[in-house]
C-alpha cells in the first residue's frame, strides 16, 4: 500500500502547526516548528500573496489527511462515506477517521504517534475481539475490545507502552486497562471530543464545489 515516506516535520511546516506526527519529538525543543516557524523550501522565508478561499479549504483537508497519515484517493472514499451518512457531514467524517484501528491504539496510549500505532498494527501486534487485525484502516464499533495479543505483552516495547499508558489519559469515549494492555469502544465520539485543530465545515465546502 502506498504511504508518505518522506519528513513529516516537513508537513508540519508547510501547515504553520503542530500536527503531533512524531510523538514525543514534537512536546521537546526539537520540534521542526518551533525552531523554524516558516514553510520549508527555498520560498518558505518569502512574503505570500493573501490565499484564497479555496486555498484556506485545500489547507483544512491537508491538515486533516496529514494528522490521520491517509493518502488522497482514501480520504475521498471518506468523505464519500461520510456524506451519505445522516448527521452533519464534516463531524461524520472526524469520526469515520477516529474509528480507524491505528488512531484508537494511539488513544489508548499504546503507541506514541499514529504512524507508531500503524506500524504496530501491521505487524500483527493488536487483536480486536480476540482476533487479530492487521488493517490500520479497519473501522471499530461500539463495544469492541482493542487487546495487544497475548504473543506481543512480554516484549520490552510493550512493558513500555503499558508503563505510559498508565500515566496517559484517554478520551472519555474510549476506557483502558494499562495493565492488561486492552481498551474498549464506550461510544462514538462527540466533536468536542476530537482534538484535531481543523474547520471540517470548511473541507466539506471544499468537496461541494
Amino acid at each position: 500500500m502506498a504511504r508518505y515516506v518522506g519528513s513529516v516535520c516537513r508537513l508540519c511546516r508547510r501547515e504553520g502547526i503542530k500536527l503531533y506526527l512524531k510523538g514525543e519529538r514534537c512536546y521537546s525543543n526539537k520540534c521542526a516548528v518551533d525552531r523554524r516557524a516558516y514553510a520549508p523550501g527555498e520560498h518558505g522565508q518569502s512574503r505570500r500573496s493573501k490565499p484564497s478561499e479555496y486555498s484556506i479549504r485545500l489547507r483544512e483537508k491537508q491538515k486533516l489527511r496529514r494528522i490521520y497519515g491517509v493518502l488522497e484517493r482514501q480520504f475521498g472514499r471518506y468523505f464519500d462515506v461520510a456524506s451519505r451518512k445522516k448527521g452533519v457531514t464534516g463531524e461524520t467524517l472526524l469520526q469515520l477517521l477516529e474509528r480507524r484501528l491505528d488512531n484508537i491504539v494511539y488513544r489508548l496510549g499504546f503507541a506514541s504517534s499514529r504512524a507508531e500505532a500503524r506500524q504496530l498494527v501491521r505487524h500483527g501486534h493488536f487483536s480486536v475481539n480476540g482476533r487479530k487485525v492487521s488493517i490500520p484502516s479497519f473501522l471499530v464499533k461500539t463495544d469492541d475490545v482493542i487487546a495487544v495479543r497475548t504473543g506481543s505483552k512480554e516484549s520490552v516495547k510493550f512493558k513500555e507502552l503499558a508503563e505510559a499508558a498508565t500515566q496517559k489519559g484517554v478520551p472519555a469515549w474510549l476506557t483502558v486497562n494499562a495493565e492488561a494492555l486492552e481498551g474498549r469502544v464506550l461510544r462514538m465520539p462527540l466533536r468536542e471530543e476530537i482534538d484535531v485543530p481543523v474547520q471540517e465545515r470548511m473541507i466539506v465546502e471544499l468537496y461541494s464545489r
